[in-house]
């Protein structure tokens, strides 16, 4: 069953204005530090940063309660499997929101696609509750 749905549209170019501006304080206080070691390796940093940054967005959306709430920035990160697919991880009060909202019996998985096309960068976050199979003996 679906339990949310988020989306998020970010402009690639203001989030390079942004990092111009503010770089570490604007890096440290939403990225991770694994998020920014994979931005800074890339050779369009600024577009990798906004695609997370639309994660964030889109992720806190899909939990029902926008960047508000006690929810952080660093409560959700996004990483990269072996394949490239983008994985959304949470902690903190993002965690906590994310069992509240899980029924009993259920996993939550957290589905995100990511996209960019110069100036844009977008994200899709779709929590997902399957129930738990049981142990086979």
């Amino acid at each position: 069953m679906i339990l949310g749905i988020g989306t998020d549209l970010a402009n690639i170019e203001r989030i390079a204005g942004v990092l111009d501006r503010h770089g570490d304080r604007f890096r440290n206080r939403v990225f991770t530090e694994a998020e920014q070691a994979k931005a800074e390796r890339r050779r369009d940093v600024a577009g990798t940063y906004a695609k997370r940054w639309a994660a964030k967005e889109a992720c806190s959306k899909a939990l029902g309660t926008g960047l508000r709430m006690g929810i952080a920035w660093k409560d959700m990160a996004v990483r990269n499997l072996e394949t490239g697919q983008p994985v959304m991880e949470v902690t903190g009060w993002a965690a906590e929101r994310l069992a509240a909202m899980t029924p009993p019996g259920h996993e939550a998985l957290i589905h995100v696609s990511l996209t960019d096309d110069h100036p844009w960068a977008q994200a899709f976050v779709v929590i997902e509750a399957r129930p738990r199979t049981a142990a086979v003996p």
